[in-house]
């Protein structure tokens, strides 16, 4: 018996140490995709590289953006997972390069961007801290999270046409508290042990954070003097 409760005691503590360590190896690798992030838009908004808009460029990013994301599913368990995943990111840089040349024709348009960096940032540690700390289940939310962002995705697709101010508002007030609370819900399957593959967790966690820094930006954007 006691033997038994030894081996439960060490498999109890092997499995909480691969927690631990998909955990660090996400927050690692989330870090350095941010490189890639960085340079990409660099190079778009110092190049003026031109983009694809209207129905046609959002067709064309998603298909990119899902083929990228279906590479990375398949390359997951080899290192070829970790390059795919940084190309994709490097891809999500340039995909910033619109709204941050819009922003930056604002004067205080750095500073713009820096506010949403540090609310990013920001609303990232809190949610990753709920998640670790907290002893609620939150693995309820997956579904109505998804359905929201199957909602934003119809909803922005049919603001191209529309070009109603409101909508985009609410649309970028939604996904900043849908993705705030996709970060509780990815990093808590990660302690739960639901996500094992550190690139797919960082991958998840990436989109959040991307998508939350880029509806932050549009609503700061709002305010943004022309002087």
């Amino acid at each position: 018996m006691i033997t038994n409760l030894q081996k439960g005691y060490d498999l109890a503590g092997s499995t909480q140490a691969i927690r631990h360590r998909v955990l660090r190896n996400t927050y690692w690798l989330l870090a350095l995709s941010m490189i890639p992030t960085v340079f990409g838009a660099f190079v778009g908004v110092q190049m003026n590289l031109p983009m694809l808009t209207g129905a046609m460029g959002f067709i064309i990013f998603m298909a990119i953006a899902f083929g990228f994301i279906f590479a990375i599913e398949k390359t997951k368990n080899s290192a070829a997972g970790v390059a795919v995943l940084l190309g994709f990111t490097f891809f999500m840089g340039l995909m910033l390069t619109p709204i941050l040349r819009h922003t930056l024709g604002y004067s205080n348009g750095g500073s713009l961007i820096m506010t949403a960096f540090g609310g990013t940032a920001c609303i990232f540690a809190v949610m990753a801290t709920w998640a670790t700390v907290s002893k609620r289940d939150f693995s309820l939310m997956g579904k109505w999270l998804f359905a929201g962002v199957i909602v934003l995705i119809l909803a922005s697709f049919a603001n191209i046409f529309l070009h109603l101010s409101a909508l985009y508002i609410v649309i970028s007030v939604m996904a900043i508290g849908i993705f705030s609370a996709y970060i509780l819900f990815d990093v808590q399957r990660i302690i739960n042990g639901g996500e094992t593959n550190y690139i797919t967790a960082t991958l998840s966690i990436y989109l959040d954070v991307y998508n939350i820094f880029v509806n932050l930006l549009s609503l700061l954007g709002l305010g943004g003097s022309r002087d």
